[in-house]
C-alpha cells in the first residue's frame, strides 16, 4: 500500500466545475468480462437520458439499527484498494454514529467480499441484501461495480461507486452513482496531457482485452489524441492467466518507434509491461490511468516506473479543509500513516455522501436515500465537489496527475505534476 504523496510546492485548484455529467476508477479484476462501449466523441461529460429506473421501491430499515452494505476486494489482486475503501468507509460510519445517528438510529456496516472476482461480487452484494441492507457502497473495480448494479437494480437498491470510472456504468439504473469521475474525462485528460505537455505525436496504447475499464480507458484516450492530430497505434494483452510476458507486443511497439506509450491497465501488469519494455530498450514517456494507484507497481515495475505518470482522483498534499480533516481522522485511527491508496478517500466519500443521503431522505430506506442521492448539490467530499442533481449518476469531478519518483525516506512516492477541470478539454 503506497505512503503519502511527497509534498511539493504547489497549489492544488480546490474547487470543481459542475456541469454536464461524466470514468474506473476502475474497471474490473482481470477476469472481468464484457466490453466497453467507446464514447462518441471526446469534447467533455456525457449523460445517458434514458436509464431504466428499477421496478420496485427497495427496502425499508428495520428496529434501531440501519444497515448498510460494502462490496470491497479485501483478498485478490485488487486488496490495497479493498482494504482502503473499506477503511474509508467505516471511518466515515464511525464518524456519523458518534455524531448520534439518525435520530438516535445507529449505521452498521457490514463487509462483502469481492476477492477481486465479478462472479465474487454478485455473490457478496446478493448476499448482503439478504441480511437487508438499504444502500450499497462500492465496488472500485468497473467489472464488480456492474455486477453489483445489475443484483440491486430489481430490488430497488441504491448502489454508489468508489472508483467506478467505465463510461457506462450508470446505464445500469437509476439506482447507480458514483463519487468519482469517469474514463471519458481521464482519457481525455491523459491524451491532452500526452500531446500538450510531452510533446508525444506517435503513441503506442497497451490495452488489457480482459478489462472493461482498459478497454474504456483506451478507447477514451485515443479518440481524443488522434482528434489532436497525434497518431496511435493499439497493442492489445490479456491479464487472465498471469503470464506477465509481453515480449511480442513490446517487439511490435518498438518495430514502430513511437514518442509514447499509453497503458490503461492496472498495477498488476503495467509494472511488468514497464520494466521489460525498458528492458526491450524502449524508452518513451509511459502514461496511464487511476488503475497505476498502488505502490506495488514499483514492486513490479522498479527504477523503469520511474517517470511514468498516471491520472489520479485524489491528491493527500491538497491543502483543503475537507482533506486536511480527513487525514486528521484518519491518521488518529491509523497510528499517524496516510491512506495507502486514494480509495480511502473515495470510499470515505461514497460513504458519508450516502449518510448524508440519508440525513436527507424523505424515509429511512432505499427509495429515500435513492432520492436524496438524486438530488444532491455541490456536497463538499474530500475528492472535491459533487452535484448528482441531473447529472445521470455522475459527477464532475478534477482530475490530477502525477509522476512516479522513487521512494523517499518518507515512503512518499509520487509528485503532483498537473491539475485539469473539464473545461480544461474544451
Amino acid at each position: 500500500m503506497k505512503p503519502s504523496i511527497k509534498t511539493l510546492a504547489f497549489t492544488l485548484v480546490s474547487s470543481i466545475v459542475l456541469g454536464a455529467a461524466l470514468t474506473g476508477c476502475n474497471g474490473g479484476s482481470s477476469s472481468d468480462p464484457g466490453k466497453t462501449t467507446p464514447p462518441a466523441d471526446d469534447s467533455g461529460p456525457k449523460t445517458t437520458s434514458t436509464r431504466p429506473a428499477p421496478p420496485k421501491d427497495g427496502p425499508m430499515a428495520e428496529g434501531d439499527t440501519i444497515k448498510i452494505g460494502t462490496v470491497c476486494s479485501v483478498t485478490g489482486d485488487n486488496k490495497p484498494w479493498g482494504e482502503d475503501s473499506y477503511q474509508g468507509s467505516l471511518l466515515a460510519v464511525e464518524e456519523f454514529n458518534a455524531a448520534g445517528g439518525l435520530n438516535g438510529k445507529k449505521v452498521e456496516l457490514i463487509l462483502g467480499d469481492s476477492a477481486s472476482k465479478p462472479d465474487q461480487a454478485k455473490t457478496a452484494t446478493e448476499k448482503l441484501m439478504s441480511q437487508g441492507v438499504i444502500a450499497l457502497i462500492g465496488e472500485v473495480s468497473s467489472g464488480n461495480t456492474i455486477q453489483m448494479a445489475k443484483s440491486a437494480f430489481p430490488q430497488g437498491i441504491p448502489v454508489v461507486a468508489v472508483g467506478a470510472t467505465r463510461t457506462d456504468l450508470g446505464n445500469e439504473g437509476t439506482h447507480v452513482f458514483r463519487v468519482c469521475y469517469s474514463d471519458d474525462f481521464q482519457g481525455p485528460v491523459m491524451a491532452k496531457f500526452a500531446y500538450d505537455l510531452k510533446g508525444c505525436r506517435n503513441v503506442a496504447v497497451m490495452t488489457d482485452t480482459s478489462l472493461p475499464y482498459s478497454q474504456g480507458l483506451s478507447a477514451s484516450f485515443i479518440a481524443t489524441f488522434e482528434k489532436l492530430g497525434g497518431k496511435v497505434k493499439e497493442h492489445k494483452y490479456t491479464s487472465v492467466g498471469g503470464t506477465n510476458n509481453y515480449s511480442g507486443q513490446l517487439t511490435e511497439v518498438k518495430s514502430e518507434n513511437p514518442d509514447g506509450m499509453f497503458l490503461s491497465g492496472y498495477f498488476t501488469e503495467v509494472g511488468p509491461i514497464v520494466n521489460q519494455a525498458r528492458a526491450a530498450g524502449i524508452t518513451v514517456p509511459v502514461m496511464g490511468g487511476d488503475g497505476w494507484d498502488s505502490d506495488q507497481i514499483l514492486a513490479s515495475g522498479g527504477d523503469a516506473i520511474v517517470g511514468g505518470y498516471f491520472c489520479n482522483h485524489y491528491n493527500n498534499a491538497d491543502k483543503r479543509p475537507q482533506v486536511t480533516d480527513f487525514l486528521n481522522k484518519w491518521h488518529a485511527k491509523h497510528g499517524g500513516k496516510d491512506p495507502g491508496t486514494t480509495m480511502g478517500a473515495l470510499g470515505y466519500d461514497a460513504m458519508a455522501l450516502t449518510l448524508d443521503a440519508l440525513k436527507r431522505a424523505k424515509s429511512v430506506g432505499a427509495k429515500g436515500i435513492l432520492d436524496a442521492l438524486e438530488d444532491t448539490v455541490d456536497y463538499k467530499g474530500v475528492s472535491g465537489d459533487i452535484t448528482l442533481r441531473g447529472m445521470n449518476g455522475n459527477p464532475e469531478k478534477r482530475a490530477i496527475v502525477v509522476e512516479i519518483t522513487k521512494k523517499d525516506a518518507a515512503g512518499n512516492w509520487q509528485k503532483f505534476a498537473k491539475d485539469f477541470i473539464p473545461a480544461d478539454l474544451k
